[in-house]
């Protein structure tokens, strides 16, 4: 259970880190939609390890087979699968935790759960999972493409450096001309350094995403349970790491705020708004402004520093990270949020077309 997200738009993953692939199965996807292939490998290219020094390592060529769905270049209607093979799986880094549980990872709990784990990279709880986000994501986004929809995503924070400027006043074609994928060339430069910094000190660091979709029509999102941006909040909390999700827009607290100040005034037919406190999304509804969310990462739980825990036997142990890891995980994971902004506002799409004589 729990492995597959999206009503008609559904995606359902599979895999483990050091296993022989991981995959998916993406059903509900439009027939005759014909893909661009070098797009998905882009995607994939922009999430996959060893791209980078600021990076873990490790190397995969992340190359995406299809088994079916797909015939001639267009989609058949049909369920889409498609695997990616693990060629760089270094399992015996993980030998160290076999009996041992890390610190802030899922070793205990998945323990706990099944009575069994797959150690070797943390196994189901690894975040090669997301790989399959982006195949999928990819192929969502080529269709929103198609009515209008583009999404924006970018690094806003590492730590305590902060990007403090609205996204209309950056440049978004500058995010992938640096390594940390922030479109402030001067803030991206401090990222990286205390990226830098933090990994030699064999620490970790975490940071902040922002997303922004435009052109989203007024209409998507199912009240009550459904709601747009609790669908959201779901895609983007399932992603590894991720313990913080904000969606709307302004340099305020708006929990801290009176009705007066934060609340969006209409100011034509179209529902535009004088301000987007609410995101885009009013009600759970999208009401045709830009959907502005804010993404938090906490910092990668595997350090190379000595840290305190226990083994199976419930012995007090000390343990010290080993093999390869990401410092600081928000510049790979920025396709891996497109990927799940996509895929819930495709889903939201296509739900909202049977809503309709």
């Amino acid at each position: 259970m729990g492995n597959s997200i999206g009503t008609i738009f559904k995606l359902t993953t599979f895999g483990e880190s050091h296993g022989a692939s991981i995959g998916g199965i993406i059903d509900g996807c439009p027939a005759k939609l014909e893909l661009d292939f070098d797009v998905i490998q882009k995607q994939l290219d922009r999430r996959k390890p060893g791209q980078s020094k600021i990076t873990t390592q490790r190397k995969e060529s992340d190359t995406v087979e299809f088994l079916s769905g797909i015939f001639e270049g267009k989609t058949t209607g049909t369920p889409i699968g498609f695997i990616i093979k693990n060629k760089d799986a270094k399992s015996n880094d993980y030998f160290y935790v076999k009996d041992t549980f890390r610190p802030s990872h899922a070793d205990f709990t998945y323990q706990q759960k099944y009575g069994i784990r797959d150690y070797r990279g943390g196994g189901r709880s690894s975040a090669r999972e997301t790989v399959c986000r982006v195949v999928a994501g990819a192929i969502a986004q080529q269709i929103l493409n198609k009515i209008g929809v583009t999404i924006s995503t970018y690094v806003s924070a590492v730590g305590n450096i902060k990007l403090n400027q609205c996204y209309t006043s950056l440049d978004l074609s500058l995010t992938d001309t640096n390594l940390v994928r922030c479109p402030d060339i001067a803030i991206a430069e401090q990222m990286i350094l205390a990226i830098e910094k933090t990994k030699k000190e064999g620490d970790t660091i975490g940071g902040e995403i922002t997303v922004v979709a435009c052109g989203v029509p007024v209409g998507w999102g199912e009240p009550v349970f459904d709601k747009l941006h609790s669908d959201i909040g779901k895609g983007m909390l399932s992603i590894n790491a991720v313990h913080g999700f904000k969606y709307g827009f302004g340099r305020v607290d708006i929990s801290s705020s009176y009705g007066s100040e934060v609340n969006d005034n209409i100011i034509d037919e179209s529902g535009k708004t004088k301000t987007n406190f609410s995101g885009g999304i009013q009600g759970g509804i999208s009401n045709g402004n830009d959907i502005y969310c804010e993404v938090a990462f906490k910092p990668v739980a595997t350090i190379m520093q000595n840290q305190n825990t226990i083994d199976e036997a419930g012995n007090k142990v000390v343990i010290m990270g080993k093999g390869r890891h990401d410092a600081c995980v928000v510049p790979r994971a920025v396709p891996i949020v497109e990927s799940m902004m996509a895929l819930t506002l495709i889903d939201h799409y296509l739900r909202s077309k049977i809503n309709k004589l």
